[in-house]
């Protein structure tokens, strides 16, 4: 894809982007978590806390809460990848989706 077809299918993109980058936070939190305790002052992971918080929030609403937290985290990755798909899907339904050349 060329710069123009990014600005072209920003409508596309930028919710992906987004989505993206929320689940890949979300999967760096749940391997962070392996290694930092769940009440640390590291910068890095108050960041991956901070950011992540909302989906965790929405994700644990819908989930049993005798789960360990890096469950929910899972979950989280989940979600967000289907959502991603979703919207791909819908995209393509409406024929709104970039194409190639």
């Amino acid at each position: 894809m060329t710069g123009s077809s990014l600005l072209t299918y920003w409508y596309y993109h930028l919710p992906n982007f987004i989505l993206a980058a929320l689940m890949y936070t979300l999967l760096g939190r749940a391997l962070l978590g392996l290694i930092v305790g769940p009440d640390s002052s590291n910068y890095i992971w108050r960041f991956f806390c901070r950011v992540t918080d909302p989906v965790v929030a929405a994700v644990a609403v819908v989930t049993p809460k005798a789960v360990a937290p890096v469950v929910i985290w899972l979950f989280g990755v989940v979600w967000l990848f289907w959502l991603r798909v979703a919207l791909l899907y819908l995209f393509l339904l409406m024929g709104a989706f970039p194409q190639g050349s």
